[in-house]
């Protein structure tokens, strides 16, 4: 990918990072904290969206319904559960209602059910653990507010990074430089891989 002298727009942004890694992207952010979460779709890409934030209590899943209700294309719903797993947060149903909606996927910090339906499907869906007890539908909580996945802090609007690893998340205005560092990195790793192939490489600490 060539970029112009101009930033491109927030879209292309987007679609350039579903073309890399969160590896990649996390290398290049010096390691970022991670969220322990695992993909439990059948992974056929990298997903990357705009994060629509929702923090709600332990094992209750009301305010994810409200926010299905303002979620719409391009969004990754992010849903702080404070990493408990005692309750479902999510099925195959809601997940069907944030495809429907344009979501382009989903980020748990709890658990997920009908996993059989949900690994059968691309949508990508990442959580914590699966487990069939379903939630509680009293609520509060809170939509579009900081979020913290396993102690990566996610912002709504920051850019939300998914594939076979787990997630990353960095603030849209970060985007652009953050991109050409991972195709620097790309660059240099396919460098290694070509002289790996060849016999010529002397390993990342060699003396130069």
């Amino acid at each position: 990918m060539t970029l112009t002298a101009s930033i491109p727009d927030i879209d292309t942004l987007v679609a350039a990072f579903s073309r890399t890694s969160t590896s990649i992207i996390s290398d290049c952010l010096d390691r970022l904290p991670g969220a322990p979460l695992q993909p439990f779709h059948r992974i056929e890409g990298t997903m990357a969206g705009i994060a629509l934030t929702v923090k709600v209590p332990a094992g209750d899943n009301r305010a994810i319904h409200q926010a299905l209700e303002l979620i719409g294309p391009g969004h990754v719903l992010v849903v702080d559960g404070g990493g408990d797993v005692s309750r479902a947060l999510m099925g195959d149903i809601m997940a069907a209602i944030a495809q429907k909606r344009g979501a382009v996927g989903v980020v748990v910090d709890g658990a997920i059910r009908d996993l059989a339906t949900i690994g059968r499907g691309s949508f990508p869906m990442f959580a914590r653990a699966g487990y069939h007890r379903g939630p509680y539908k009293n609520g509060p909580g809170d939509i579009n507010v900081p979020v913290s996945i396993g102690g990566l802090i996610i912002s709504p609007g920051d850019i939300v990074v998914g594939d076979h690893d787990g997630i990353v998340a960095f603030p849209a205005a970060q985007a652009h430089t953050l991109l050409e560092q991972c195709l620097a990195t790309e660059r240099k790793e396919a460098d290694m891989m070509a002289q790996i192939a060849a016999g010529t490489y002397k390993g990342a600490y060699a003396a130069h």
